[in-house]
C-alpha cells in the first residue's frame, strides 16, 4: 500500500518495471550470443574473448532494457548515461583495433588495416544492436506481456540481423579457377604478372603447391571495390586461415598476393594453401566479405548531362 502513490503517478504497477527489465535483458542476451560466434577467423578467443564481448552484452542489454522504466516514469536525466555507454563502447572499438593490430605483426599473411577496421566496428555497432533489441523487448513487454515481449523482440532481432549482414565477394564479382605458369622469373597467373622469382627452387615449389584464382568483377562499382588493396588483402589472409599457408617467416618469395590487370580489372589471386583444393579455394574466396570501408559506387556518382532548354 505504501507503493500506491507510485503506481497511480506512472499508472503501471511497481512490479511491471523488473518484468520489462528481465525480459529486455534477457532477449538482448540471447541476440548478442547469436552475434557472438569464433569461426575461421578464431576472434574472438575462446574462453576470454568470449567473456568479455558477453559482459559487455549484458550491460548493452541491461542499458536498452532499463531506458523503457526511465521513460515511462518521465525521468528524462536517467537516459543521458546512454551518451556515456556510447564513449565506453568506442573505447572497445578503440581497444579491438589495437590489439588485432598488435596481433597482425606475427600473422604469415595479416589481415590488413582495412580488415581490423572492419571488424572493430562490427563489435562495436553489435553493442548497440543489442540496445535496440532490448529496448524494442522492454518496451513491448509494456503492453503485451513477457511473451509479446519475447516475441516482439526476437522479431526485431531477425530485422535487425538480416540487414545487418554485409555482401560477399560473389555479390560483386564472378570468381574462378586460374592457370599459373613462369615466363622466366616472372610468374603469371591467367595473364597477370604477380612476381619476379628468381631463385629455381622456389620456382619449383610454386608449381607445386600454388594455386591460382581469377575473380572478374561484375561492374564499374566491383572493379573500384576489388581494387583497394586491403580488400584484397583480406581475401588473401581468409585463404591463408582455412587452408593454411606453405611458407615461413623468412621466405619473401613464397608470399602469397593479388595483382590486378589494369586494362580489364580483373583480380588474379596468388596463394600458396598447405591443403591444395582449388573447389575450396574457390568457395573460400567467394564468401569473403566485402569490407565496409573498401566499398566504391562510381556508377551511383555518373552525372548526368543538364538538358538545355529550348
Amino acid at each position: 500500500m505504501k507503493w500506491a502513490w507510485l503506481s497511480q503517478i506512472t499508472s503501471i504497477p511497481l512490479g511491471h518495471y523488473p518484468q520489462m527489465i528481465i525480459t529486455g535483458v534477457l532477449v538482448g542476451m540471447v541476440g548478442r550470443l547469436m552475434m557472438l560466434r569464433t569461426d575461421y577467423r578464431q576472434y574472438p578467443t575462446f574462453p576470454h574473448g568470449r567473456i568479455i564481448h558477453i559482459a559487455l552484452g549484458v550491460i548493452a542489454s541491461a542499458l536498452g532494457a532499463i531506458a523503457v522504466p526511465s521513460l515511462l516514469k518521465q525521468d528524462f536525466t536517467a537516459i543521458t548515461f546512454l551518451t556515456v555507454a556510447a564513449q565506453q563502447f568506442r573505447d572497445v572499438r578503440n581497444m579491438e583495433r589495437q590489439m588485432l593490430s598488435n596481433v597482425d605483426q606475427t600473422e604469415l599473411v595479416p589481415r590488413g588495416l582495412a580488415y581490423i577496421e572492419g571488424i572493430a566496428m562490427a563489435f562495436e555497432g553489435r553493442n548497440y544492436l543489442v540496445i535496440a533489441i532490448a529496448f524494442c523487448s522492454s518496451f513491448a513487454c509494456n503492453w503485451t506481456g513477457p511473451v509479446g515481449g519475447v516475441l516482439i523482440g526476437g522479431l526485431i532481432m531477425f530485422l535487425l540481423m538480416r540487414f545487418a549482414s554485409g555482401i560477399t565477394i560473389d555479390h560483386i564479382a564472378d570468381v574462378a579457377a586460374a592457370s599459373i605458369r613462369f615466363e622466366g622469373p616472372l610468374l603469371y597467373v591467367d595473364d597477370v604478372v604477380i612476381m619476379n622469382i628468381g631463385l629455381k627452387k622456389s620456382r619449383e615449389l610454386i608449381l607445386e603447391h600454388g594455386i591460382g584464382i581469377l575473380i572478374r568483377p561484375q561492374n564499374a562499382d566491383g572493379s573500384t571495390t576489388l581494387s583497394q588493396l586491403g580488400q584484397r588483402q583480406s581475401i588473401q589472409h581468409d585463404l591463408a586461415t582455412i587452408l593454411g599457408v606453405y611458407r615461413d617467416s623468412g621466405n619473401p618469395s613464397l608470399v602469397p598476393l593479388a595483382k590486378r590487370d589494369l586494362h580489364t580489372g580483373n583480380v588474379a589471386v596468388f596463394a600458396l594453401p598447405m591443403e591444395k583444393n582449388m573447389d575450396k579455394a574457390i568457395e573460400i574466396v567467394r564468401r569473403s566479405p566485402v569490407l565496409e570501408n573498401a566499398v566504391r559506387k562510381p556508377l551511383s556518382g555518373v552525372i548526368k548531362p543538364k538538358r538545355h532548354r529550348a
